[in-house]
């Protein structure tokens, strides 16, 4: 039987997420230009993760972007296709100084403590209580951008490493962590690499939402018998998204951007399936009231409320995560981690 846990307080990401509150305006603009390049693409047939072709009404609409509720498997798909063609115009690859100093080391180390190592302990735990012992465990994380999942793995002394398309996220995260953790993998390689991996879990940490070619990579795991589990953390059709469907003045964290396509438990099920697994463990802790919070007082700032953001933000604030972890375990939270498990 699977296990559900709920909540977690989202003080360590306040501090992390302050640019949203801070430059709302520079990101806006940053999502308009995102809008642009997927406003370019060709309309979406199909739902993205179990084909059905997509008819009917609009769902809402957010920033110029609209969004179609699957009838067949619950999955939110926008009007437009995510395309090789769009991540080219979106995914600008991070640049990084060639010498690193102790302060990004430091700052590196405080993210992967306060932020990954709950998450590698989430699935180590709930990977030993369904018997796979933590020195028996082989973990590859695709996408692994920074290496933040992989260190916070091998600090917990896992076997872990990583793949990663920018060579740039990897010559940063093998100097953070000392060593090499990650390797690069071009896109088109990637498919290949899950289809004859000798790992036993692979990871994929806020990944799938952005992989053009998922139905590849789904049949790639499903045919690798070597894999035994699969973690991966997803965006969530949620509260988050009612929150900027009407702050159309405020920056789209969740929906919009490069997220073309948000997930609901039924449509991970059904990929789930597809791939010949079924969940084992999940995790939701959303970041909705995070994301209402922020709204609220960067539209009192823009309606020169800033006395009463001021007055409002302690008060809020000291509700926060009691206010969220309703929303978790009622099942509308913005984000899941899910861990699921090869069928017999």
């Amino acid at each position: 039987m699977n296990k559900r846990k709920y909540g977690k307080s989202v003080g360590d990401i306040l501090a992390i997420k302050s640019d949203f509150f801070e430059h709302n305006e520079e990101m806006l603009e940053m999502s308009h230009r995102q809008a642009d390049a997927l406003l370019a693409q060709n309309k979406r047939m199909e739902c993205k993760i179990c084909h059905e072709p997509i008819k009917g009404d609009i769902l809402y609409t957010s920033q110029r972007m609209s969004y179609y509720l699957c009838p067949k498997c619950g999955h939110v798909n926008s009007a437009y296709e995510d395309t090789d063609d769009f991540a080219k115009r979106v995914y600008l690859e991070d640049t990084y100084e060639n010498n690193y100093s102790e302060a990004d080391k430091k700052k590196y180390a405080h993210r992967l403590d306060t932020i990954y190592i709950p998450k590698a302990e989430f699935l180590i735990k709930s990977l030993e209580e369904d018997g796979l012992a933590k020195k028996d465990i082989k973990l590859l994380d695709d996408g692994a951008g920074s290496g933040y999942f992989v260190g916070a793995m091998r600090k917990l002394g896992v076997n872990a490493s990583g793949i990663e398309i920018s060579s740039a996220q990897v010559e940063f995260a093998n100097a953070m962590n000392g060593e090499e953790v990650l390797r690069q993998a071009d896109s088109d390689k990637i498919a290949g690499i899950l289809k004859t991996t000798d790992a036993n879990v692979l990871s994929f940490i806020g990944v799938f939402e952005h992989i053009i070619n998922l139905d590849e990579v789904l049949m790639s795991i499903r045919e690798n018998k070597n894999i035994e589990y699969v973690y991966l953390s997803v965006p969530m059709f949620s509260m988050s998204c009612v929150f900027e469907a009407s702050h159309q003045k405020c920056y789209n964290r969740h929906a919009g951007g490069t997220h073309t396509h948000l997930f609901s438990d039924s449509s991970l099920s059904f990929m789930a399936d597809k791939m010949g697994f079924e969940e084992l463990a999940s995790w939701k802790f959303g970041s909705d009231m995070m994301d209402l919070y922020r709204m609220i007082c960067v539209s009192l700032e823009q309606n020169g409320n800033s006395a009463l953001k001021d007055y409002f933000a302690p008060k809020f604030l000291k509700m926060i995560d009691d206010l969220q972890l309703t929303v978790d375990k009622n099942e509308f939270a913005s984000e899941i981690h899910l861990i699921l498990k090869r069928k017999q």
